[in-house]
C-alpha cells in the first residue's frame, strides 16, 4: 500500500387581472424556445392533459372584473384553505434524512468518489440534461469539433428528412455531434434538449418552434410492442418536425426495434479520431507543438471523447501528460485488471477491495470495522480449501460408511492482520486529510487513483457470482441500519451509482427497489434518493434512471410513489431533469391518494421543495412557476370548489412560502433579491391567491414574511421590494391594489423601522403602477 498526499382583500375566484401574455402552453413554449431576439431556447413546459389543451380558450382574461362581481353559484361548496401544511409522520422523517445527509455535504470534493461532475459548468453549477443549451455550452461542444466518419451521412439524412437518429455506445460524442449537425444543416437560432422520457407518440404530437434545433439524447427503447408501429410513428414525427420548420436529432445506444425504419434514417455513430481532437484543442489553447506531439504519443487506448477533453484541460493547466494519462483509458484500468488477473485472491483481499469500493475516504478504524463486518458475509462465496489427498486415510477392502474413518475437519480460515494486509495491497493507498477548524490531519484509506474505483467495481461484477453479491447486499443493509454518517452515506451511494454502470439491474432490483419500498426504513429510502441522484449525473445512466423513477411515480404502490416524489424534489434527479420532475410531481399531486389530510399535501410539499432546490442552486425556476401560472389561470375561472382547484391554489401557497434548506430564507425572497426575471411569474401567483378568499390569509402572511427576509438576501432590500411591488401592481386588479395597501399594513402592525421602509416601498410601487396606468389612459 502506498502513501500519498494528495450544497381583508376581497374577491372571488377569477379576480386576477392576467397580463396580455395569456397564451396557452404551446404558445409560451414556442416563445421561450425562440428566446429574445433569437436567443437560445428555454426548457419546454410539461405537456398538459388533453382536457387542458382543449380548454385553453378558457384562460382569456376578458371581463375578469365583471366576473368577480357575479354572485357565487348557489350550490358551490365553500373552499377553505388548509393550515400551512408541513410534512408529518414518516414523510417528514425521510425528508429530514434526505436534507441532512445529502444536501449538507453536496459541495464536498468528489475526487475520491469516482463520479466526475459530468453536469458541471465552468461556473461550478450543474448542467441540466434537458432544456435550453446556452451559448457557452454550444461553444464548448462544437468550438473545437472534429467530425467523425459518419458525419457526412448524417448531414445528408438530416437535410433531407429534418430528423435523424445517431446510434452508438456511450462516450462517442453523440451530444456534440447532434449540435454540430444542427449547426451544419439548419444553423438554428436556438437549441433545445428534449427529455429522453418522450415517446414517439408524444414527439409526433408536440409543437416544435420554427428555426429551433432539437436534440433528444439517450432515447430509451420502447420495447417489442412499439416495434410493430415504429416506422409509422417515426413518419409522424418526421412530418410534424418538417411541417413546423424545425430540425431534430435523436441519439440512442439501442438499435432500432423491429429493424431499420424507412421514414427516418438511423446512422451508426462512432467517435472522431481522438488524436485529432487532442491536437486541435491543445493547439487552440496555445500549447507548444513539441508538447502537443508528446501528449498525442502518450495518449492511451480506450479513452472516451469526454476523457480526452478533460485531459486537455489539465495539460493546458500545466499538468505533466504522462501523469494525466494514468487516470484515463486503458492506462487507468491496467493496474486493476492486472491485480484481478494475477494470482487467485483470498477472501481477505477481496473483502479489502470491496470495502474500499463502497467506503472510500474513511479513517482506518472505521474502514477496518466495516471490513470485519463484511468478511463473514462473503464466506459462502469462498469455501475453505479441502485438505490435500495425502492427508486422507487410504481406502480399505471393507470401505463402508460404518468402517470408513472420519474425514479430518476443514482447517479454520486464517486472516492476516488487516492493517498489514492493506499495506501490501497495491490497489489501496492512504492519504492525510485535513480536518475543519484547524484540527490535526487524519489518515484515510483511498484508491491510489480515483478512476481505480469504477474499474474495481467492474472487475468485481465480472468475476464474482451471486453468492458474493448476496453478501455485499446484506452488508450494505447492515451499514444503513447502523445509521452511517453523511460522509459514509455519500461514499456508499456513489459506489452503488458506479456499480450501476455495468450492473444497472442489480442495483435497481436488489438495492433501490427494496429501499424505495421502505424495507430499510427512512434511512434506506434516503439512501435510494442519493443513489438515484448520482446516477442522474452520469451521462450513461441518466435516461435509464429517469425511466425507473417515472415508473415508480406511475405505480400503484404508495411507498414507491413516495420515493419517486422525494427523488424528483430533493435529489439531483429533479435538478437534472426539471421538466420531467414537474410533470410527474403534478401527476402525483392531481392523483394522490394519501392516508389522511396530512398525507394528501405531501406531493404539494414536494413540488415546493423542488422549487426551493432550484432556487438555492441558481437553476431555472421557470419550469415550476410557468406550470403553476398556467394552472392557476385555468382554476381561477372555476367557481366550484374541486379537488384540482384546491391542490392548485395550495401548491401555489406552498411555493410562495417554502424556504431554502441551508439559509431558511423564503425562496421567493431570494429571487426578489437577485432581481430574477422569474419575479414576474411570482407576482402573478401571489396576485392569484390574494384574490382568492380561502387562501388570502396565507398569501398575505407569505408576502409579509418574504418582505421581512429581503435584508438577509440583498444589499438594497428597498429596491428589491420596489421591483416586486411593480410586478404585483401590474397583475392585481385596480381595486385590489388599494385593499392590499390597507390589509398588508394591518398584517405588519408596527414593524421595526427597516421593515417598515421595505413595506412602504413595496406598497408605493404597487400604487404607482395604478397611477401610471391612469396617466397612460387619461
Amino acid at each position: 500500500m502506498t502513501d500519498r498526499n494528495d450544497g381583508g382583500l376581497s374577491g372571488e375566484a377569477g379576480g386576477v387581472q392576467i397580463r396580455a401574455r395569456d397564451e396557452g402552453p404551446d404558445e409560451r413554449q414556442e416563445e421561450r424556445e425562440k428566446g429574445p431576439e433569437g436567443a437560445a431556447a428555454a426548457p419546454e413546459l410539461p405537456p398538459e392533459p388533453a382536457g387542458d389543451r382543449e380548454s385553453r380558450q378558457e384562460q382569456r382574461p376578458e371581463h375578469r372584473q365583471e366576473q368577480r362581481q357575479e354572485p357565487r353559484p348557489a350550490r358551490a361548496r365553500r373552499q377553505t384553505a388548509p393550515e400551512q401544511p408541513a410534512p408529518g409522520g414518516e414523510f417528514a422523517t425521510v425528508l429530514n434524512y434526505v436534507n441532512q445527509s445529502f444536501h449538507g455535504p453536496l459541495n464536498a470534493p468528489q475526487a475520491h468518489f469516482g463520479i466526475a461532475p459530468d453536469h458541471a459548468t465552468a461556473g461550478g453549477g450543474r448542467r441540466r440534461a434537458t432544456g435550453r443549451i446556452d451559448a457557452g455550452e454550444i461553444d464548448d461542444l462544437i468550438g473545437h469539433y472534429v467530425p467523425p466518419a459518419p458525419f457526412e451521412r448524417a448531414v445528408e439524412a438530416l437535410a433531407e428528412d429534418t430528423v435523424v437518429v445517431l446510434v452508438g455506445p456511450p462516450g462517442t460524442g453523440k451530444r456534440s455531434g447532434a449540435v454540430a449537425l444542427l449547426k451544419e444543416v439548419a444553423d438554428s437560432t436556438g437549441y433545445v434538449v428534449l427529455s429522453p422520457d418522450n415517446s414517439l407518440e408524444q414527439l409526433a404530437e408536440r409543437t416544435f418552434a420554427k428555426g429551433i434545433g432539437y436534440v433528444l439524447l439517450d432515447r430509451m427503447s420502447e420495447g417489442p410492442a412499439a416495434a410493430q408501429t415504429a416506422d409509422f410513428d417515426w413518419r409522424r414525427v418526421r412530418d410534424q418536425v418538417r411541417s413546423q420548420g424545425a430540425h431534430l436529432v435523436v441519439t440512442t445506444v439501442h438499435d432500432p426495434d423491429g429493424g431499420q425504419p424507412e421514414a427516418v434514417r438511423h446512422i451508426g455513430w462512432s467517435a472522431p479520431d481522438l488524436a485529432d481532437v487532442l491536437r486541435l484543442r491543445l493547439r487552440t489553447g496555445g500549447h507548444a507543438e513539441e508538447g502537443v506531439t508528446r501528449a498525442a504519443e502518450l495518449m492511451p487506448a480506450e479513452c472516451t471523447v469526454a476523457e480526452v477533453v478533460a485531459a486537455v484541460g489539465r495539460i493546458l493547466g500545466g499538468a505533466e501528460p504522462a501523469l494525466v494519462w494514468r487516470e484515463y483509458g486503458s492506462d487507468a484500468a491496467r493496474p486493476v485488471r492486472d491485480w484481478f488477473g494475477g494470482t487467485e485472491r483470498s477472501l481477505q483481499e477481496i473483502a479489502e477491495i470491496t470495502t474500499l469500493a463502497f467506503v472510500t475516504g474513511a479513517g482506518r478504524r472505521t474502514f477496518e470495522s466495516l471490513q470485519e463486518l463484511l468478511e463473514p458475509l462473503l464466506e459462502p462465496a469462498f469455501p475453505p480449501e479441502a485438505p490435500p489427498a495425502s492427508a486422507a486415510a487410504a481406502p480399505t477392502d471393507d470401505d463402508t460408511p460404518a468402517t470408513r474413518p472420519a474425514e479430518p475437519p476443514l482447517p479454520a480460515r486464517r486472516f492476516a492482520d488487516r492493517r498489514r494486509s492493506l499495506r501490501r495491497n497495491t490497489l489501496v493507498a492512504t492519504e492525510e486529510q485535513a480536518e475543519a477548524h484547524g484540527s490535526p490531519t487524519r489518515t484515510v484509506v483511498v484508491f491510489p487513483s480515483p478512476p481505480y474505483r469504477q474499474w474495481v467495481l467492474q472487475e468485481l461484477w465480472a468475476n464474482h457470482s451471486t453468492a458474493y453479491w448476496d453478501g455485499v447486499r446484506h452488508w450494505l443493509d447492515r451499514v444503513i441500519a447502523a445509521g452511517p454518517s453523511p460522509g459514509l452515506q455519500m461514499s456508499v451511494s456513489t459506489g452503488l451509482a458506479l456499480l450501476a454502470r455495468p450492473a444497472f439491474d442489480e442495483v435497481a432490483d436488489c438495492y433501490l427497489l427494496p429501499w424505495a419500498r421502505g424495507a430499510a426504513g427512512p434511512a434506506g429510502r434516503a439512501m435510494a434518493v442519493q443513489v438515484l441522484s448520482w446516477m442522474a449525473l452520469d451521462a450513461s445512466l441518466g435516461a435509464a434512471t429517469l425511466t425507473l423513477v417515472r415508473s415508480w411515480a406511475q405505480s400503484g404502490d404508495h411507498e414507491l410513489r413516495t420515493t419517486a416524489m422525494l427523488a424528483f424534489s430533493r435529489g439531483l434527479l429533479g435538478m437534472t431533469f426539471p421538466t420531467d420532475a414537474v410533470k410527474w410531481l403534478w401527476h402525483l399531486i392531481s392523483q394522490w391518494q394519501g392516508n389522511g389530510a396530512a398525507a394528501s399535501t405531501e406531493p404539494m410539499i414536494a413540488l415546493s421543495q423542488l422549487f426551493a432546490l432550484l432556487t438555492e442552486y441558481g437553476e431555472d425556476v421557470g419550469v415550476v412557476l410557468d406550470a403553476l401560472v398556467y394552472r392557476l389561470r385555468k382554476q381561477a375561472r372555476t367557481r366550484v370548489a374541486t379537488h384540482l382547484k384546491g391542490v392548485t391554489f395550495g401548491s401555489v401557497v406552498l411555493v410562495l412560502t417554502v424556504v431554502e434548506q441551508r439559509t431558511r430564507v423564503p425562496a421567493v425572497a431570494v429571487l426578489a433579491g437577485r432581481g430574477s426575471p422569474a419575479l414576474t411569474s411570482v407576482a402573478e401567483l401571489w396576485a392569484g391567491v390574494l384574490c382568492h378568499r380561502p387562501f388570502r390569509g396565507a398569501a398575505l402572511a407569505s408576502l409579509y414574511t418574504a418582505l421581512c427576509a429581503l435584508p438577509a438576501v440583498c444589499e438594497d432590500p428597498q429596491a428589491a421590494a420596489g421591483r416586486l411591488g411593480r410586478e404585483m401592481g401590474a397583475v392585481l386588479p385596480p381595486d385590489e391594489r388599494s385593499r392590499l395597501d390597507l390589509v398588508l399594513r394591518r398584517v405588519a402592525g408596527r414593524p421595526r423601522p427597516q421593515i417598515a421602509e421595505i413595506v412602504d416601498e413595496f406598497l408605493a410601487a404597487v400604487l404607482r403602477t395604478e397611477n401610471e396606468g391612469l396617466r397612460r389612459h387619461g
